[in-house]
Formats: C-alpha cells, structure tokens, sequence
C-alpha cells in the first residue's frame, strides 16, 4: 500500500508541538507496518529521512506556523499525486487553514482517484464558556468539508457524537486514539533531577499558549511554600513563553527549557517527573499526557477534551472552571502521599499499553484505509 501523508514538521528543533509529533510518529509507524509513504509537508527544507519520500511545499511563515501556502502548492501537490500514485491520502488537521487545502484536499485527492482520510485534531469543551464556544464553532465550519472525506479520524466519542450532530456521516466518524511508543517512553533511570538539583520535580509539557493555563500552574506552584529543592520545569514554546519566562525568570525553582524535539531528551525528562501537570482549558487528545503516563508519571491533569477519557481513574482529574484551588489541593496530595502517587503511575502506565500504544493506533489506521480502499475503485467519494 502506498500513503500520500499531507503533515506537519517543524521549521527549526526551537519550534514544535503535538501535529509535528503525531507526524514523525505516525510515519515512524507506518514505515514499520510495510506502508509506502511519501510525505507532503509545509515549511523550508530540511534534512530528510532515509526512508520516507518528502515533498516540501513552499509556505509564508505566521506566528512561527507554515500555515499559508505559497501560490504553487496546488500544483506540487498534484504533480506529487501523479507521479507518486498513491492507493490512499491521509491529511493531518488542520493542515493548511488559512490557504484552505483543508476544505480543498478530498477534491483534488478524488479528481486523480484517490480516497482521502483526515485526522481531526482540533480542541474541543463540553462548557459553555469562550473555549467552548469557539471549539464548537470550529467544528461547525469544519463539518460540511469533513463530509468530503472519505473517513475522519477523531479521538473520542464526544467528538463523534459533536461532529456527527453537526452533519457528518456517521458512517464516516472513525474513534481511533492517538498512540504513543511505549517501548521508548517507559519508566526509567534519569539523571536530570541531579542537574536541577532538585529532590522532587513538578514537569509541564506541551504548548505554552493562553489555553493551556501555564501561568495558573505557575502561579500555584509557587504559592505552595514547598522546599527549596523541589523544582517545576515548562518543556515547550508558544505565545505565553517569553513573557511567564521573564515574569518568573528569577524564581529559583522555576525553569523553562524551550520546545524539546529529541524524544530521548523528554522521555528523560518525564522518568525524571514527580507529578505531571496539564491545566489546559480545552484539548484534543495530548500526546504529551499519553508520553506522561507512559513514562509512569503521577498525572494530575484537567477533565477537557478527550484527556479525562483517555486518563480515567489513573490520576487526578480537575475541573478547568475552578483550576487554581483544585490545582493546588491535587498537587498537595500527590506531594504528601508518595504511595498513592506511586499507585496512581503504575496504573496510568499500564492504562496506555493496553489502549493508547502506537501500535494499536498505526494497527487501526491501516485496518482503516484497507475498508475504504475497496469503496473507491473509481477514485469517487463513498455514497
């Protein structure tokens, strides 16, 4: 089988996030499921893999994103489409909003006869508040050319349930969670709580940006009055950064490591990590919370998203709405109880082997393309 992947990667190792990880390891993968992939990404050239063909696409950077196409997009990618022949399209959403192949991608993917998937990776909140008004109202704009596709990869229920109220096919709305390698993110020796310094180590990871609310973990963090030598580290980049980075820069127990893309150096991290922590307001379903678990990390995390499902009795589960006060009580808990952390870690790693391991999820996804291949012996969308 031969895969056309429209993804995601990074311009620089200073800039990343969970659409350039799902990319890098879903196509790491694929390669070792026998699929022929060749790879369509926006961004300059960078170094390539030896096994996967990449197809650049000339992109205006906005906000350290590749999200605006240069005019001659459309035509590399249907030079790629026929000289590649792929069996099958899988785009990784949103793959280019603002220049809208989102919505364009299943007619020019069907117009050389090829079936096109989607994975949709948008935030989604139950609430109704600014972030769930605005998720709800990016679904709703998305529905109508999600019923393009041929199928659509969500991570939830509640997402199928949402997409499908707003008027994609159920037949189409395919629950397959995102996956992490639980053979590289696994429990483990690390060294990098001797270079802090520090005894105990409260980890951040993922995308410093408003929603996510790193600066109310800051703010509890360093109201806790805990020892010196208990540390909190935010591993990640976004818009927030720099100003928490200059408001907190004199904080002895706080530190900032900036986007990490070696996935050697964040699994050190997280063997390392006493309690993760993800406060987000709204989410999809984050790698970095499954990368957490995976390592045997005591989780406490907010119920957005598809996070609480995915999560489940193997952690504290707090509400977004009244962050702060449970923020601090659930953080108190883990540090004065090692036991029941220690309990809480061994069954989130043992929850993620058994439902949210790469494998199973690279493993769904081709059982998916072979279903839809055989619907499309005229390159047409399924009736």
């Amino acid at each position: 089988m031969k895969l056309a992947f429209f993804g995601h990667k990074p311009r620089s190792v200073e800039k990343g996030g969970g659409l350039f990880n799902y990319s890098s390891e879903i196509l790491r993968g694929l390669r070792t499921n026998d699929v022929d992939v060749v790879f369509l990404y926006h961004g300059p050239k960078t170094r390539k893999s030896k096994d996967i063909k990449e197809v650049q696409i000339g992109s205006f950077n906005l906000f350290n994103r590749d999200v605006i196409s240069e005019p001659s997009a459309q035509r590399v990618i249907e030079e790629t489409l026929v000289a590649e022949q792929p069996d099958i399209a899988h785009a990784s959403l949103s793959f280019s909003l603002f220049s809208r192949f989102d919505f364009t991608l299943p007619d020019i993917c069907h117009d050389y006869g090829i079936p096109i998937v989607a994975t949709v990776h948008f935030p989604y909140d139950r609430r109704s508040t600014f972030w769930g008004s605005a998720s709800r109202s990016l679904y709703r704009l998305y529905a109508s050319p999600l019923s393009h596709y041929d199928g659509v990869i969500i991570f939830s229920e509640e997402q199928k349930a949402l997409l499908s109220d707003y008027g994609v096919p159920a037949e189409r709305l395919h629950v397959i969670p995102n996956g992490v390698d639980t053979q590289k993110f696994r429990p483990g020796a690390s060294t990098f709580k001797r270079e802090l310094n520090a005894d105990f180590l409260i980890t951040y990871m993922g995308r410093v940006d408003p929603e996510k609310n790193v600066g109310e973990l800051l703010k509890v963090f360093r109201d806790l009055n805990v020892p010196p030598s208990y540390r909190l580290v935010v591993v990640g980049d976004g818009s927030e950064c720099e100003r928490l980075r200059e408001k907190y820069e004199s904080h002895p127990q706080i530190s900032f490591t900036g986007w990490i893309a070696s996935d050697e150096e964040r699994v050190r991290i997280l063997q390392a990590t006493d309690i993760f922590v993800l406060p987000s307001d709204v989410e999809g379903l984050s790698l970095a919370l499954l990368e957490g678990m995976a390592c045997g990390c005591p989780v406490v995390a907010t119920d957005a998203g598809a996070d609480g499902e995915a999560l489940g009795d193997t952690g504290i589960l707090i509400d977004p709405e009244t962050l702060q006060p449970q923020l601090r009580l659930a953080m108190q808990l883990l540090i004065t109880h090692p036991e029941f952390a220690q309990a809480l870690a061994a069954s989130a790693r043992a929850r993620v082997v058994k439902n949210y391991s790469l494998e199973a999820n690279v493993r769904q996804l081709v059982h998916l393309y072979r279903n839809i291949l055989p619907l499309n012996g005229d390159g047409g969308s399924p009736a």
